[in-house]
């Protein structure tokens, strides 16, 4: 099962390096990692998207929460969260009809074009993983020329919260 996985971490050098080092030792995949800071300068977070059973999952939060530098962990697939990813996508746009499908698809996916060439066109897509594979089908493998995307982002539902 996909977990999403937050972490808060000290804002300091090699934290990052601690976490994905602990994946790598014990042969867990990360499938997709992102960090920033935070609104406290002193502290950043960590979410990373792994898979595994609820065994595996637990084992990495135990382990997760040994290091140093971890703060606080919250499985944010445990209760109701947002989660958001960013593509960027630049397909060939070259006729007038491909071009018209290519935006048509675009604003069915709530997508924005960013940028316009005669032959290309950049797409900016936000949304949850498997709407942004849905409109890669969409959009379709012969057109596109380069992908780019930033992982995923969460945040839990009401309430709950990764706080200090």
């Amino acid at each position: 099962m996909r977990h999403i996985i937050s972490i808060l971490v000290d804002n300091e050098f090699g934290v990052l390096s601690r976490v994905a080092g602990m994946f790598t030792a014990r042969g867990y995949n990360i499938e997709s990692l992102t960090v920033a800071p935070t609104d406290d300068p002193s502290l950043s977070r960590i979410t990373l998207v792994t898979i595994g059973d609820d065994n595996r999952i637990e084992q990495i939060i135990k382990q997760l929460n040994k290091l140093l530098d971890v703060v606080k962990v919250m499985d944010m697939t445990d209760g109701p969260h947002i989660e958001r990813e960013m593509m960027l996508i630049k397909v060939q746009a070259v006729g007038g009809e491909a071009r018209d499908e290519i935006k048509r698809l675009t604003d069915i996916f709530r997508g924005r074009v960013l940028d316009v060439t005669d032959k290309i066109f950049t797409i900016e897509m936000t949304g949850t993983s498997e709407k942004l594979d849905a409109f890669l089908v969409a959009i379709g493998r012969g057109s596109i020329l380069e992908v780019v995307r930033s992982g995923v982002i969460g945040i839990a539902r009401g309430e709950k919260h990764l706080r200090v």
